[in-house]
């Protein structure tokens, strides 16, 4: 048998917590041959570790054993060298948040003052800074007060009363403002084909609302919390309009108390990143992908076409044409879209993509027309 090296009291402290923190339970002679100590000496560093605030607690047994629990404070934490590094760059992405960006900057702050010098080198190379897009800058983002309420009513499953804005009346329908049709290029913004759906620019772009704006309650039973594209959004069963709806957190205000406990519904096809992608799509929520899919060949290169196509599939076909499959929420949207590269395009399908290229031909044509006679 070899036997190590005695530990220091702070080396063996560590290590028998990065073993409590396994999420298991531990007997007194496991622990002790693990870290080649005797028993008493584990018992020893296990008071040591609750009075440093770790709940640890003893439970029962042929053996007797130790587990570490949750607590009403906050303790040292023990991380990894990979771990810690994944810590950093998480709050590095979020440093820019307005809901949580200045706590992010904090916190960020404070790990990296406790780290070893080897790591805080690694941690100072990969330095960034979190960039809004143009389209963010008019938004107030959603407090982490309200977050963390939304939270509490989705575990808890009770219902939940709040007040929305007037002007995001058409951001809680099923069909929220969709994708970019395929985001084929910068600054390519899209809405629901259905009128009642459509959402202005700027409105959905608005703060919180406020007291004149709200309209009644909306009463739902909260399902889950997601992110899309930098937004917080409530994904509920809204109970007045009886079908499934997200909101934007930002612009909801929870009202107390809240209501009857429920039992939760089963979300259409279980897969809450599928379904809320496809509201943003512009579908039922059923399914994930776009509800008009097109085909088309373009006079560009695969290299320049690629940046842009984001789900799309590029194909090349040679030194300066390609092949594009992408997808929108209508297809005057995606002929639309493919308008913005600039170039010949070819048409593969389906039909109803050449009719609405067609369309759109005749609405610019007699756009150019009334410009005309407006002119003279």
């Amino acid at each position: 048998m070899v036997t190590m090296a005695p530990q220091k009291t702070s080396s063996r402290l560590l290590a028998l917590l990065s073993l409590l923190q396994a999420h298991r339970d531990w007997s007194g002679g496991d622990l002790a041959d693990r870290l080649d100590i005797t028993p008493r000496t584990v018992r020893r560093d296990i008071d040591r570790l609750r009075e440093l605030g770790y709940p640890i607690r003893a439970f029962k047994g042929p053996a007797g054993g130790y587990r570490l629990d949750a607590g009403s404070q906050l303790p040292p934490l023990l991380f990894d060298d990979g771990q810690a590094i994944a810590l950093a760059v998480a709050l590095q992405s979020v440093a820019g948040n307005g809901a949580i960006g200045e706590d992010a900057a904090r916190a960020l702050a404070t790990v990296r003052q406790v780290m070893p010098p080897r790591l805080r080198r690694r941690i100072d190379m990969l330095r960034s800074t979190a960039v809004r897009t143009p389209d963010d800058s008019g938004t107030s983002p959603a407090v982490t007060e309200v977050l963390m309420e939304l939270g509490r009513v989705i575990r808890a499953h009770e219902e939940l009363r709040f007040d929305y804005g007037q002007e995001t009346k058409a951001a809680a329908v099923p069909a929220v403002r969709a994708d970019p049709a395929g985001g084929a290029g910068p600054g390519i913004r899209a809405v629901p084909a259905r009128a009642a759906d459509a959402v202005p620019a700027r409105a959905a772009d608005a703060g919180p609302p406020r007291a004149a704006d709200a309209g009644p309650p909306r009463r739902t039973q909260p399902h889950h919390l997601v992110t899309w594209r930098g937004r917080w959004y409530l994904l509920a069963w809204d109970l007045d309009r009886d079908d499934w709806r997200t909101f934007r957190v930002d612009r909801l205000r929870p009202r107390t108390p809240t209501g009857p406990r429920f039992t939760p519904r089963e979300l259409p096809g279980g897969d809450v990143a599928a379904f809320v992608t496809g509201r943003f799509r512009g579908t039922d929520g059923s399914s994930a992908e776009w509800p008009c899919r097109g085909q088309v060949v373009l006079d560009l290169p695969a290299e320049a076409v690629a940046p842009y196509a984001q789900d799309g599939v590029v194909e090349e076909l040679g030194a300066e044409r390609c092949r594009l499959t992408l997808g929108s929420w209508s297809w005057t949207g995606l002929a639309a879209t493919l308008g913005h590269f600039g170039t010949a395009i070819h048409v593969v399908g389906p039909p109803q993509l050449t009719d609405a290229f067609a369309e759109l031909a005749a609405r610019y044509a007699a756009a150019a027309t009334s410009t005309s006679a407006l002119t003279q």
